[in-house]
């Protein structure tokens, strides 16, 4: 098994048998794992990061109607399935992250966005792996905050690596 496999099958594990997953006990009976595109190498990227000089703060709403701050940190270009695309990494002290939305919302992936934590090489790379890209809790139970990825972060391509929207059975 390797790392992904190994990582989809915890998170499985701890939606369906921990008291801090976000699903509820009905949802939990029926729970047999979640969906996911199958890994695709082409989006684990190494990427340079060009940092803004000045770090603004943004607000963003959430899906329970409240704000959350966070810094923009940086954009970075990449390519999917030859086009063009470009996304803002934000931070919030020393942890980065990167909400977004793709084509495919509303269809494949869930409405209002999918999130990943960028991990930091040093020297303005990160490695941003959207084959880890994961649907906020707010997908699978309504009590949960979760920012709402701001209209720069909205992709016009489709990203097929990650989880997909969340069924109930």
């Amino acid at each position: 098994m390797n790392k992904l496999d190994q990582f989809r099958k915890d998170k499985d594990d701890f939606f369906a048998h921990y008291p801090e997953s976000p699903l509820t006990g009905d949802q939990k009976k029926g729970f047999t794992g979640l969906h996911y595109f199958p890994e695709n190498p082409a989006l684990a990227l190494e990427v340079t990061v060009e940092e803004f000089p000045e770090k603004k703060t943004i607000t963003m709403q959430t899906s329970t109607g409240d704000e959350q701050d966070y810094q923009r940190f940086g954009r970075f270009h990449f390519t999917v399935d030859g086009q063009e695309a470009q996304l803002t990494l934000y931070s919030s002290g020393h942890d980065f992250f990167l909400p977004f939305t793709d084509s495919l919302a509303g269809c494949e992936t869930y409405p209002a966005g999918r999130y990943l934590e960028p991990q930091p090489l040093g020297e303005g790379k990160f490695l941003i792996d959207f084959n880890y890209a994961y649907n906020p809790y707010c997908a699978y139970n309504e009590r949960w905050s979760c920012p709402i990825p701001p209209a720069e972060n909205r992709l016009k391509v489709p990203v097929r690596a990650g989880e997909k929207v969340f069924e109930t059975h």
